[in-house]
Order: structure tokens, then C-alpha cells, then sequence
């Protein structure tokens, strides 16, 4: 089967199948995919053909979208706030990792300096997607565990850039080899030197085009209101980023990374990430499939008690580290034997460290075969692992394998900290319920899609999100089930009916304020359930109203209740009015019965306080002060 059509049908086909029985047996999506790419590869029922590295280098770009999501979502600031816990927990695990691996095998293989630096490099990385498909997955993203394997992983992904520059220069001659991997023409026989200016200048151009070209372009991409050319412009970016440092070298992963980084703060992150995340779910479940597909079972099946070893020592070498760690930071056993396991595997920039060790001619063909082989299996044995220890490992030796009561109240205050009040749509009304927000200390979260809009916003000192409020992908990015209270003032009438819907039905807990235009579409939106109406033009109105009053006589304090019980009347009478707006006959009768009983209410209000007035006033001049 060569036609693409076929082999695109083959990788989804074997991925519903594969992850439909793997998480029924509650096993997670990954060794669903992984398992259904060896079932296809050219080691079993040889759907897919051989080319295992042809496979590779299509679906690795699952990876490098992820990476650049990851790079996307890590803001400078917190980085900085946590650096301690970033540069403590990942320098131990890199460092202590590579360099028991790597005297392990100076002694054991009597490998070179550069040969057992490079193994190092490759068993000390985890897998990313691997780990934060987990964390999503458990629920374990406000863990301990989950914070300090993100940590960790971030520390690896971070730490690549110096990795992959110092590799070459482990090389015997102290040049590449005459083909390196990646790397362009010009750079094929270029000292190390030279190749580490092409990789700082690389580096350099993502920094100035995210920070002085990419804003502008997407300030006018966003102006078209045309969702797929934005889409195609976010994807243009990542494969531009991807594609300068394959010219260079280096990993497009690694690219996708550092524009994700570049891009953290920039106003357009949420459109961004809600344009790639489907794409990248997509992609990343095929390359765990090609991972699977380009497990070579004849190098195993030659040398299996050697593969074994490797990979059995790896994930204990990398075990022991991370549990010394763990106890080092002084976590609950449960919490500290799940970061181990979690973190235990090598991940995917191995494949890459791999390659450039086998150009650089520090790893023989034979080896790289074994440590490939060593890779795919790491990452095929995790989710097992997992498994076993959540349902016989932990319990057998009387920990608990999933999240503790103890440790979800431990984040209550952080995830209440967080509680915001988000005002989707900033026409006048989100604009004047934001104005008196924030100057009363309070900041909400903005949701537009007009660029300049967004632009004059951040100015005044809003913090805005910009992109489409009704795309679900960005309510989820934004974390809106964590709001306070959302209020829905979007335009047209259309599109906030259609945020409501996706509130709904999606976030069904979280408290709705909604802006009616008019009447008649309060009393559709009160039909259909939401109890917090509140018309755009209905408080000024009543504004108006009392200046009136009182320019005609009456006292301010009488204008005042007699406006407190206006409203509450019709607010009522809404309500009630609600239930008929469909029959206009019905309608306009209880209408007529509604608006003379608020007439007589209030009237009979207005003696009461003229009498009550009355009262005081002849109080004061029998007992003067």
C-alpha cells in the first residue's frame, strides 16, 4: 500500500482502534498509539513499508508542534519565579543522570570520553510528550508531581541548545562529519566553530522576528477576521522557525521551542495555541505510532540480553536519581515514587542527540541501532509502569498511587488565587464594567478579537486575551472554568448566543452575567435559562429618568427608591413577561397588567415616602436640635 491515501488510513484506522481498546483497559492513549504502530511497522504486519526513519521525519512534526505549545505557555515571569525550583530539580537530574550513565559506560564498554558523554546526554533526557500527555490525562497537573516533572522537563528542553553545541566539539578533529544530519550545504565541511555562529545567528533571527515582525503581521492578519488564513499564518511560523534550525543543524523541535518562548508574552498567544493545539493532538498521537513502527525487532532479536541491560539500567540509574531527588525535596513517598516512574523513560530529543552523535562519528552504526531500539522501548515500557504501579506496585508497598485528598486541598488556595471575572466582548458595556473593575483594584480578563482594539487595551492597562471568545480551544486555554464570573457581551447578538451555548454546555458551572441589546432579546435569553439578564441601555435610561424627576421637583432621595423600586419591578415583570413573548395577543395584555400594577406600586411608594417625609419634618419642629 504506497498511495498516501491508503497509508493515512492505515495510521488513523490502527490509532482508533488501538487507543479505543487501550484506554478501555485503562492503559492511556500512548500505548494505545505506540502499541498500534507495532502492530503496522515493517516488523510485524509490514502495513507501513520499511522506511522507519521516512515515517519518522513526517509525524516527528507532532513533536515540534508540542514543543513550540510548550515554549508557547511558559511566560518569562513566572520562569523567573521559578527558577529555583527549574535550575535545583532539573541541573540534579541532567547532571546526575549523565554522569552516572556516562562512567558507567567508560567502565563497563570502555567507550571514549566524547562516546560516553553523548550516551549520557541521550538516557538523560525524558520524554515530553510522553510526561504532559500523562499529567493531563491523571489529573496531576497541580500535584507536586506534576509541577516538578514539568519543571524537570523544562530544564531538559532548555538545556538541549547547549547539549547539541557541545557534541561536535567531542568530536575527534574537532570537525562534523562530512554529511551531518540537517545541516545544509554550506555547512557540510565548516569548522565547529563556524557552525556554532550559524546556530547563535539562527537563535538571534527567532528572537528578532518574534519581537519586531511576527506582532505586526498577525495585528493585520487579525484585522481579515478570517480564521484559517490566521491558522496558516501560526502554521507558517512554526515550520519557518522548524525549517532555519534544520538548516543550521539543529533539531526543528528545538526551533519550535524557542519561538514558543520568544512568543509567550506576545497578545496573539491564546489565538496561537488554539489554531495549533488540533493539529498537534493529531500529529503527536501519529508519531507516537511511528515510534512504535520503528522499534527494529531483528537488532533486538540479535542482541537482546544487551538491549535489556541497557534499558533496565537506564530506568534504574534515572530512577534512583529522581528518587534521591524526591527525597532531597522531601515528597510524600507515593508522590515521589510516581516522579520517578514518570520520568524514567528517554524521551524524543534523543533521536536527535543520536543523530548528530552517529555524523560526528562518536556512536557506530551498531550503537545507534541498539540505543534507537532502546528509545522506542523506553517509552513503550512507561505507561506500563505506570499502570503497575498504579494498581499493584504503590498499593503492595502501601502507597497510594493516585492524587491524595490531602494534596488536592493544598491547591485550593492557589486555584482560588486564580479566580477571575472575565468580560468576553469590551464594546461600551464590557468597557464600562471593566473601567469600574479596575479602578476599584479589581482586574479582569478581557476576551477580544479586534487587534487595535487589543492594542489600546493593553495601553490603558488591561490585561486582554486576544481571539475568538466562541472558539472553545481558547476558553479551555484561558482556564474559564476557573472565573469567578464571566460576563457575555459579545456582538453581534449571533455570536454571544453562541459563547452562551459553548459556556453551557462546556462549563456549566461557572456563573454567566449576560448583556441584553434589547427586550426582545432578554426575554429569549430568560427562555432559554439564564437568570442574570441585564439590558445594555436599561440603567442609563433609568439614569436619565431620575435627572428628569428631580429637575421637575422631586427630592434626590425620593428619585433614588423610587429608582431602586422601578427596577425591581421590571426586573419582575421580565420574567414574567418572558414566559408569553411568543403570543403577541397574550403578550401585550399581561404587559398592560404588568405596567399598571408597577404604576399603582410605585405610586403608592412615592406617598409613603412623602408621608414618611412629611413625618420627620414635623418631628424636627416640635423637638428642634
Amino acid at each position: 500500500m504506497d498511495s498516501v491515501l491508503a497509508q493515512a488510513f492505515i495510521f488513523l484506522f490502527a490509532a482508533v482502534v488501538c487507543v479505543l481498546i487501550s484506554k478501555k483497559l485503562g492503559m492511556g492513549s500512548i500505548l494505545g498509539y505506540l502499541l498500534a504502530g507495532i502492530l503496522i511497522g515493517p516488523f510485524v504486519l509490514k502495513f507501513i513499508g520499511n522506511d522507519g526513519e521516512g515515517i519518522m521525519h513526517i509525524t516527528e512534526f507532532g513533536v515540534v508542534m508540542m514543543l513550540f505549545l510548550v515554549g508557547l505557555s511558559l511566560d518569562p515571569k513566572e520562569f523567573w519565579e521559578s527558577r529555583k525550583e527549574i535550575l535545583g530539580l532539573g541541573l540534579f537530574q541532567v547532571i546526575g543522570t549523565t554522569v552516572l550513565i556516562s562512567v558507567i559506560a567508560y567502565f563497563i564498554f570502555d567507550f571514549s570520553f566524547g562516546t560516553t558523554l553523548t550516551i549520557g546526554f541521550v538516557i538523560t533526557m525524558s520524554s515530553t510528550a510522553i510526561i504532559l500527555q500523562t499529567i493531563s490525562e491523571r489529573g496531576l497537573s497541580k500535584t507536586r508531581t506534576g509541577k516538578s516533572s514539568f519543571a524537570v522537563l523544562l530544564f531538559q528542553d532548555v538545556s538541549v541548545i547547549p547539549i547539541l553545541a557541545i557534541i561536535p566539539l567531542l568530536a575527534v578533529g574537532g570537525t562534523v562529519s562530512s554529511n551531518p544530519a540537517n545541516a545544509s550545504d554550506w555547512l557540510e565541511n565548516a569548522p565547529v566553530f563556524m557552525r556554532t555562529l550559524a546556530i547563535l545567528g539562527a537563535i538571534s533571527i527567532i528572537f528578532l522576528v518574534g519581537n519586531y515582525i511576527v506582532n505586526p503581521v498577525f495585528k493585520m492578519v487579525g484585522k481579515l477576521q478570517i480564521k484559517e488564513i490566521y491558522t496558516a499564518s501560526a502554521l507558517t511560523l512554526v515550520v519557518g522557525v522548524s525549517l532555519l534550525m534544520e538548516q543550521v543543524g539543529l533539531s526543528a523541535a528545538l526551533g519550535a521551542f524557542i519561538a514558543g518562548v520568544v512568543l509567550a508574552n506576545n497578545p496573539y498567544k491564546q489565538q496561537l495555541e488554539s489554531d495549533i493545539e488540533p493539529f498537534k493532538a493529531l500529529l503527536l498521537g501519529m508519531f507516537f505510532i511511528a515510534v512504535g513502527s520503528t522499534i527494529n525487532f531483528t537488532v533486538i532479536a540479535h542482541k537482546p540480553l544487551l538491549i535489556s541491560g541497557i534499558l533496565v539500567g537506564s530506568i534504574l540509574i534515572k530512577g534512583i536519581v529522581l528518587l534521591a531527588i524526591g527525597r532531597w525535596q522531601k515528597f510524600p513517598k507515593d508522590q515521589s515514587f510516581l516522579f520517578a516512574i514518570l520520568l524514567s523513560q528517554i524521551g524524543e530529543f534523543a533521536f536527535v542527540i543520536l543523530a548528530l552523535g552517529k555524523t560526528t562519528h562518536l556512536l557506530t552504526n551498531e550503537w545507534y541501532d541498539y540505543l534507537i531500539a532502546t528509545t522506542a522501548l523506553s517509552m513503550v515500557i512507561t505507561p506500563i509502569l505506570l499502570l503497575l504501579n498504579e494498581r499493584w506496585i504503590s498499593p503492595a508497598l502501601g502507597f497510594k498511587a493516585k492524587v491524595t485528598t490531602k494534596n488536592n486541598y493544598e491547591n485550593v488556595a492557589e486555584a482560588s488565587a486564580k479566580k477571575k471575572i472575565v468580560i468576553a466582548g469590551f464594546g461600551d458595556f464590557g468597557m464600562t464594567i471593566g473601567r469600574m473593575l479596575q479602578a476599584n483594584d479589581i482586574q479582569p480578563l478581557v476576551m477580544d478579537n479586534d487587534s487595535d482594539h487589543v492594542d489600546d487595551l493593553k495601553k490603558l492597562g488591561f490585561k486582554v486575551v486576544f481571539g475568538d471568545a466562541t472558539s472553545l480551544n481558547i476558553l479551555k486555554t484561558i482556564h474559564i472554568e476557573e472565573a469567578e464570573y464571566v460576563i457575555a457581551a459579545l456582538d453581534p447578538a449571533s455570536e454571544n448566543q453562541r459563547f452562551l451555548e459553548i459556556m453551557k454546555k462546556n462549563f456549566p458551572k461557572v456563573k454567566v452575567i449576560v448583556r441584553a441589546k434589547n427586550r426582545k432579546i432578554a426575554y429569549e435569553y430568560l427562555q432559554e435559562g439564564y437568570d442574570e439578564v441585564y439590558r445594555e441601555t436599561f440603567f442609563s435610561a433609568i439614569h436619565l429618568g431620575g435627572l428628569m424627576l428631580e429637575s421637575l421637583g422631586f427630592k434626590h432621595e425620593e428619585v433614588v427608591k423610587q429608582s431602586e423600586l422601578f427596577i425591581k419591578t421590571d426586573r419582575d415583570s421580565l420574567r414574567k413577561l418572558a414566559r408569553n413573548s411568543e403570543n403577541f395577543e397574550d403578550y401585550l395584555h399581561l404587559s398592560k397588567v404588568e405596567f399598571n400594577e408597577q404604576t399603582i406600586e410605585l405610586k403608592n411608594n412615592l406617598k409613603k415616602l412623602r408621608k414618611e417625609g412629611d413625618s420627620e419634618n414635623n418631628s424636627a419642629i416640635i423637638n428642634p436640635s
